[in-house]
């Protein structure tokens, strides 16, 4: 019986090569200036906003320093 699993050392098909297109990994993480700064919150602000930040994978406290930013461009325009 012959063994039809090919080896996957050696490519199936024609092989394209690609070039990297990517960005190094210091540029996927843009460095904005930011200031630390201590707020207070209601609670339901938070719980909400740590709900959606934990249904998309993200942090909380991201989605609010960029629902800050998005209100303060609006207010600019």
């Amino acid at each position: 019986m012959k063994n039809t699993t090919p080896d996957p050392a050696y490519p199936i098909g024609d092989v394209t090569i690609v070039t990297d297109f990517l960005p190094p990994p210091e540029q996927l993480v843009p460095k904005k200036n930011t200031v630390r700064i201590t707020m207070e919150f209601t609670k339901e602000s938070i719980d909400f906003f740590k709900r959606e930040a934990q249904h998309h994978n993200a942090s909380y406290q991201a989605m609010i320093r960029n629902l800050v930013d998005f209100y303060v461009k609006q207010q600019q325009k």
